[in-house]
Order: C-alpha cells, then structure tokens, then sequence
C-alpha cells in the first residue's frame, strides 16, 4: 500500500481510476507535443491515444507509454504511433504532388492502386469532395465533410487514402 507522501502520478495515484482494461477508441496527430497526459499529468504528447473503459467515464487521452500500460499491450499502441508520424512525414510530401485534370475538370491522382478525385460539390453549396476509388475492385467512397476549397479537400485527401487502404 502507498504512503500517503508518494509522488504524484496523476490518475495513476487516484482511487476508483482503472489501471488495465482500457480500449484505444482512436489516435489524434496533434502537430507538436502540446497536450498534457491526462492519466499520468506529467508528460507532454502530440500522438494522443484516446483511451476508454467501461468502469469510468469518459474518454481519456494519453501519451503512448500510458496507452501501452492502460491497454496491457506493449505493441500495438507504438504501431498506431508510428502510422500517425509516417503520416505526418507523408503530409510534407503529399501537399507538393503534382494532380492532373480529368476530362470532367477535376483534380485527381492515380496512387497506390487508387484513384483520388477532388471535385466540387453538386449540392449548390460551394464546397469541395473527394472521392476515393479502389482500381482494383472499383469500390468508390465519397466524404461526407465538404472542404471551403481545393486545397483543403487535396490535403484532407491523404486521409481518405490512408482510410480506404484499410477499408476499400
């Protein structure tokens, strides 16, 4: 049992906080280290892993060393660190890709087995799609979020890309 002088740890040292069994419910890329851990309050991260469990409430995010303690599993929570910083390299790569103009006047690439299109939305209300075509099968997906403009819906389509390698 701890003293009552021990270091703080954060939710690590609070009663009624669950130390195992949590879920990673998703990871966020935050740009740089600017959130502090909400389990052990003390270290800074930009991957946050965000953490739930059925005996608290709420979500919690965390760095990647709490998320390996939390879950139990000292693997999986450093494979979906390492997408986030692959992907955030690849961001600095993608943004200067060179997209070519379709017969219809929207941009597209041709990447990775997939075609990516940006295109204006038909719904009148000026914003900006993105298609995501898997050619091999010719499985599309369309967003559902609409982009102010062009560029936006170019950066974002590295995301759609990233989701339909997992999912088209």
């Amino acid at each position: 049992m701890e003293s009552a002088n021990h270091t703080n740890r954060g939710k690590w040292s609070q009663a009624g906080v669950p130390h195992k069994g949590w879920v990673c419910v998703g990871v966020e890329d935050l740009g740089e280290p600017n959130q502090l851990c909400e389990m052990c309050e003390s270290a800074d991260v930009r991957y946050v892993h965000l953490m739930e469990h059925a005996q608290y409430t709420g979500t919690l995010s965390v760095g990647c060393v709490c998320a390996e303690h939390m879950e139990a599993d000292y693997v999986n929570p450093r494979v979906r660190e390492q997408r986030l910083r692959n992907a955030s390299r690849r961001r600095v790569t993608w943004a200067k890709r060179q997209w070519r103009t379709s017969m219809k006047g929207n941009s597209y690439l041709n990447t990775e087995g997939f075609n990516i299109s940006v295109f204006r939305s038909k719904d009148g209300s000026r914003g900006w799609g993105i298609s995501v075509s898997n050619r091999a099968n010719g499985r599309p997906q369309f967003s559902r979020r609409k982009y102010h403009t062009e560029e936006q819906a170019k950066a974002a389509a590295l995301d759609a890309l990233l989701w339909a390698k997992e999912h088209l």
